[in-house]
């Protein structure tokens, strides 16, 4: 796991805290291209009433219209969970070099868990994939929000 790894993905999990604090599902992604940070989201599927606007699908967007291009050669994307079949599609389509994330989606991953979108051959992109970075802490974040979604409903 490299430092620089590590830096970006604290900045996804900032976005992620914000997506908490808004009763969203707890996941942040930025996108970085040259060394440079040029895009962040969180979802905001519950604010926007959007089943899209998963953190990766908006900085994908911001992305595209900062390098004013629908294609993000060269870029990374950090996002603090395994991405869902949309957003890896969204990444080949938009060219993407890599992919690192924090925690694997065993029940919706579309990285290699369940699916494999990022990396099928027969696909005209792959995209490269990290995984684990700083899992312990983008796990836990999820496993808190759910916690507290579950207390809730017990009252």
């Amino acid at each position: 796991m490299s430092k620089i790894d590590e830096m970006y993905m604290f900045e996804a999990l900032k976005e992620a805290k914000i997506a908490f604090e808004k009763d969203d599902v707890p996941v942040g992604a930025v996108i970085v291209h040259n060394g440079r940070v040029i895009a962040r989201a969180h979802n905001q599927i519950k604010l926007l009433k959007d089943p899209t606007a998963h953190a990766e699908m908006i900085a994908i967007t911001q992305a595209a219209a900062y390098l004013e291009n629908e294609r993000l050669l060269d870029a990374t994307i950090y996002s603090t969970i395994e991405p869902c079949a949309m957003c890896a599609g969204a990444m080949v389509l938009a060219r993407i070099k890599r992919l690192v994330y924090g925690a694997e989606d065993p029940k919706t991953g579309a990285a290699g868990s369940v699916l494999d979108i990022t990396g099928h051959k027969k696909l005209n992109h792959q995209v490269s994939v990290a995984k684990g970075i700083l899992e312990k802490d983008c796990a836990g974040l999820l496993q808190e929000f759910f916690h507290k979604k579950r207390a809730l409903k017990k009252l």
